[in-house]
């Protein structure tokens, strides 16, 4: 089921918002996905074969492009729902703006955490995170992990350039 309608006429547009990453071995090869449904249309998306990647930065890249994606829309109130603890906590709890206070100093992931705040539409706009149990039979956390890994297994290599170069450089 993937399927879109036009929304521009919308007033105000409800979204909830499933995002999941995965990565075979971790570090290794990874994939993520997105659902996003409303009352008005339900789309799916993953991306993968990343080639070298950890599931933390496959998580974090989700809900990145996410938020990519809903920019599109002028007004919205979304629902973003991970079960990724290490984003939730690292945005809900603060963590974040102490790692920017600090410049990002030994933070993983600070290429993509620097990205997140640089984008910073979750301020500006009407974007609430929520953590969901994982493997707990939520129709929409278990397909995005479905989604996830089957991006891992797409013909194409993608590489994750920061991420290979920043563990050379470590």
């Amino acid at each position: 089921m993937n399927y879109i309608l036009n929304v521009k006429n919308i007033n105000t547009l409800f979204l909830n918002i499933y995002t999941d990453g995965s990565s075979i071995c971790n570090p290794g090869i990874g994939g993520y996905s997105i659902i996003i449904k409303s009352n008005y249309f339900y789309k799916e998306y993953s991306c993968g074969k990343f080639r070298y990647t950890t599931n933390n930065r496959m998580e974090l890249i989700a809900i990145i492009k996410a938020i990519k994606i809903i920019n599109n829309y002028n007004f919205f109130i979304a629902n973003i729902f991970t079960d990724s603890k290490y984003i939730l906590d690292s945005i809900n709890k603060k963590r974040l703006i102490k790692w920017y206070k600090n410049n990002f100093k030994k933070i993983k992931n600070y290429d993509l955490w620097k990205f997140f705040l640089k984008i910073n539409i979750y301020k500006k706009k009407n974007i609430n995170f929520f953590w969901v149990k994982g493997h707990n039979k939520n129709i929409y956390n278990e397909k995005c992990n479905f989604l996830a890994k089957k991006a891992t297994k797409k013909k194409k290599k993608i590489i994750d350039y920061n991420y290979e170069k920043l563990k050379i450089n470590i």
